[in-house]
């Protein structure tokens, strides 16, 4: 099983327009709504690939209700096992496309809040395929609540092969949250992974994760350095064990403790980038836990943050186009800095 939180679910609008004018109104012409929050758009993504998938948090509210009813209709009607082992997705050859898996279950376990669960609306432009997000910033959580999502925490990490910490904070939690349930995880024993940004970034990474995952802005902000190889080994230096950074369209870079590496997709492509990220650390957490080699979780990550891009709903991934991509994105492998 692997757990994701998301401190800060979101009920994810899309809409699209033909052309988006400012100062102007528009008659949107498609319209999607999800459960959303960075760790749940990367359950969705380890369920569409197979993997049996916890999501934790907090949800609360009319939206909370909404977004708890879509999540539920996530998963397959069969009751899921909260373990991992024999039913986990086989790793294919390397360099090859896996084969087709049927979605695995999204379980529930998000701590209701008082607060209403914020929406965030992407609003696409048809015309250039340029998106514009506005993002609510969360409903206040109580230290009641917190103390609560904290215990089901460590409950959930017991069968747990991988956790995903992911997104922003809500209003009321400490900026070390993310480093307390770092720390929680390391001494339960679990890989962790954690993607978010600015300060819960810096103090968390302080606490040794398994991995971060910022993007080129978030790493430069950690770091004051916008050259990816001197920015990406600086933010290993400050304490995560391996340091994944997103390039966008140009690929990711990792940092790891057996090397480094840039995978690159064949080539540039247009098209929605809300959620590529989260798709990227699915790719990762999956290979991670099907014992994959560094190269071949990179791969997977650049084929389905590319594939992400080419959706058309915001979040998902083309099937079809992950398989086609996943042979053909590039590694290259990178002498490690003299000593």
């Amino acid at each position: 099983m692997i757990l994701t939180v998301t401190l800060n679910t979101a009920l994810d609008l899309t809409y699209g327009v033909p052309e988006l004018v400012p100062h102007a109104s528009h008659r949107v012409s498609e319209m999607s709504e999800r459960p959303g929050g960075k760790g749940l758009n990367v359950a969705r993504v380890l369920s569409a690939l197979g993997h049996r998938t916890v999501v934790t948090g907090f949800a609360g509210g009319a939206t909370g209700a909404v977004l708890r009813e879509l999540l539920a209709g996530l998963s397959p009607q069969e009751p899921a096992d909260p373990g991992g082992g024999p039913d986990a997705p086989q790793a294919p050859e390397p360099g090859t496309a896996p084969a087709p898996t049927a979605p695995a279950p999204v379980t529930d376990a998000l701590v209701t809040v008082a607060g209403n669960t914020r929406r965030t609306i992407a609003v696409v432009d048809r015309a250039t395929g340029d998106t514009t997000q506005l993002n609510e910033p969360g409903p206040l959580v109580t230290a009641d609540e917190w103390a609560a999502l904290l215990g089901r925490y460590e409950e959930l990490l017991a069968g747990a092969d991988a956790v995903a910490l992911c997104g922003s904070l809500p209003p009321g939690i400490h900026v070390g949250a993310y480093a307390e349930l770092v720390r929680s995880a390391r001494t339960a024993g679990v890989p962790v992974l954690l993607d978010t940004s600015g300060e819960p970034l810096r103090r968390g990474i302080a606490a040794r994760p398994d991995l971060i995952k910022p993007n080129a802005d978030e790493l430069a902000q950690l770091t004051g350095s916008r050259e990816p190889m001197r920015a990406t080994r600086d933010a290993r230096r400050r304490g995560a064990h391996g340091v994944i950074a997103s390039l966008g369209p140009d690929g990711m870079l990792a940092v790891t403790p057996d090397g480094i590496w840039q995978a690159a997709p064949p080539a540039r492509v247009p098209g929605n980038p809300t959620g590529a990220g989260d798709s990227a650390v699915a790719g990762l957490l999956s290979g991670l836990v099907e014992g994959l080699s560094w190269p071949d979780r990179l791969r997977r990550a650049v084929a389905l943050s590319t594939a992400t891009v080419l959706s058309p709903t915001a979040g998902d991934f083309d099937r079809a186009a992950y398989e086609e991509l996943l042979p053909r994105v590039g590694i290259e492998e990178h002498a490690p800095a003299a000593r």
